[in-house]
């Protein structure tokens, strides 16, 4: 199959895309919000292991991190930074805390984490099933003129990268679920945690490093 674009002037665009901005590094952190983002984002988790570990009570467990994203929040507002991030982080924390204080387990608190790594494997799944892998259908939105949809090096990455992002989410499920049923409540917010951000920001340099190669390939 020929690349989408001409030769010569699509081959200059596209190894131009691929260098750019659009598909640096630096964006790819930014992408889990920099410094300040891994530290919000892993707060309240971190925050839930050490109290429950220390009380094994599940009030002070739960009302911690809730107290955190309240904090998070307020200091974005006092800075007049964006609060959508803390205010949608703090939704999903107040509803895991009202759902475990409901059930009166504390594990209860991860729940929401299984619901949303269940929807997100099915859409890489399904993405794939459809032939539409879903990496392949943001890299479209990253770079417009790529050909991640017609070359096919391209092609093949994306379903492969999908293919990677379906089996992660699918294996915080198998690791954390067990857990969940065993009552192993410190080992599962340690779990989490370190199954969090630290490894969603590596698959998302590997799928960034993938993508890059490949599109390099095609640009020449």
């Amino acid at each position: 199959m020929t690349n989408p674009l001409t030769r010569g002037e699509s081959a200059a665009k596209l190894t131009a895309l691929v260098s750019s901005e659009t598909l640096t590094a630096g964006n790819l952190f930014s992408a889990v919000g920099g410094v300040r983002g891994v530290i919000e984002s892993t707060a309240p988790g971190f925050l839930f292991l050490v109290v429950f570990t220390a009380t094994r009570q599940l009030f002070p467990s739960v009302i911690a991190p809730v107290a955190v994203a309240v904090g998070i929040l307020l200091t974005r507002l006092v800075q007049r930074l964006p609060v959508l991030p803390a205010v949608s982080g703090g939704i999903g924390i107040a509803l895991s805390a009202g759902f475990a204080l409901w059930t009166g387990r504390a594990e209860d608190n991860f729940v929401g984490g299984f619901i949303i790594n269940t929807i997100s494997m099915a859409v890489m799944v399904l993405s794939i099933v459809i032939r539409r892998p879903l990496i392949g259908v943001v890299t479209n939105l990253l770079v417009p003129e790529s050909p991640a949809s017609t070359t096919p090096v391209v092609r093949r990455a994306a379903y492969l990268a999908t293919a990677v992002w379906a089996c992660f989410f699918g294996l915080r499920l198998v690791v954390q679920v067990p857990l969940y049923l065993t009552h192993a409540t410190a080992a599962l917010a340690a779990t989490k945690l370190l199954m969090g951000v630290p490894l969603y920001a590596a698959l998302l340099w590997v799928t960034w490093l993938m993508m890059r190669s490949t599109l390099s390939v095609a640009a020449r």
